[in-house]
C-alpha cells in the first residue's frame, strides 16, 4: 500500500489530532471550517466563513498551490437560508477571476458546532523529491 502524501498548515494541528483527520492529501482537501487555532468555532457567522477559506488558503499554500488551482469546491451550510446572503458576499473576497471552479451547495442541519464548511479539489503540485 502506498503511503498517502498529507499536507498540514503550520498552527492547525488540534482540530486534526482531535479528531483523527488530515486536512489534505496531495489532490483533495478535505473540509475547512472557520475554527480557531485551539479548534473552536469562530461563533460570528461572517467571520466563520472568512476564517474557513483563510484556513483553506494555509492548506493550499503548505502543498505549494492557491485557491486558483481549486478544480471543484462543496460548501456545507447550516440553515442556508438565513445564512447563503452572509455567506455568498464573502466569496467574492476569496473566489478570483473566473473561470471560477465547479460548486456544488448542501444545507445540512450540524456541522459539529460549525456553521459553514468549504471542501475542495485542487491539482497540488508534486512533491519534489530530492
Amino acid at each position: 500500500m502506498t503511503q498517502r502524501d498529507v499536507v498540514f498548515p503550520p498552527g492547525r494541528q488540534a482540530l486534526y489530532e482531535r479528531n483523527r483527520y488530515s486536512p489534505a492529501v496531495r489532490s483533495f482537501v478535505s473540509g475547512q471550517v472557520g475554527s480557531r487555532e485551539d479548534g473552536s468555532p469562530e461563533p460570528d457567522l461572517e467571520a466563520q466563513v472568512r476564517l474557513a477559506f483563510d484556513n483553506l488558503n494555509a492548506i493550499l499554500k503548505a502543498a505549494g498551490c492557491t485557491f486558483d488551482d481549486v478544480v471543484d469546491v462543496t460548501v456545507f451550510i447550516v440553515d442556508p437560508e438565513s445564512a447563503f446572503e452572509t455567506v455568498w458576499k464573502v466569496l467574492p473576497d476569496y473566489w478570483g477571476e473566473a473561470p471560477h471552479p465547479t460548486l456544488t451547495g448542501v444545507g445540512v442541519t450540524w456541522l459539529y458546532g460549525f456553521q459553514f464548511e468549504i471542501k475542495v479539489i485542487a491539482k497540488l503540485p508534486e512533491p519534489v523529491v530530492g
